[in-house]
């Protein structure tokens, strides 16, 4: 047996999280359009707050549904099925649909993903 004291491990450095963890959002209504204004995280948990994002969709055929996405610093797999459901539900009622303002990493998984070919995109 050994006197020698195991080789000491630093902990793991955690990084304090700057960003918010949730997704939060705000509407703007204007005659013509509708803008929504995403913030923080997007991600599966935010399921529900979707679903009430989706319910102010019930609007004259031919408004305009604006998903802006410049305070938008994170989303994932879920997030990009969410953006699908909203253009699909926008489709069915006959709105028009575009994203807007996705800045860094949001705008990376976007274009990964091909989006940029399915979604009409103003910036």
């Amino acid at each position: 047996m050994s006197n020698a004291s195991p080789t000491p491990r630093s902990a793991p450095k955690i990084r304090p999280q700057q960003q918010s963890a949730v997704m939060d959002f705000s509407i703007r209504n204007a005659p013509a359009s509708t803008e929504i204004l995403l913030s923080g995280r997007m991600t599966f948990a935010d399921h529900e707050t979707f679903r009430t994002i989706i319910s102010h969709f019930d609007r004259p055929a031919g408004h305009r549904m604006v998903f802006n996405l410049s305070k938008l610093d994170f989303v994932d797999s879920s997030g990009l099925g969410m953006l699908i459901i909203a253009r699909d539900t926008a489709q069915k009622k006959n709105l028009d649909f575009a994203i807007r303002g996705a800045r860094d990493e949001v705008r990376r998984l976007i274009t990964v993903a091909k989006f940029h070919k399915m979604f009409t995109i103003d910036d």
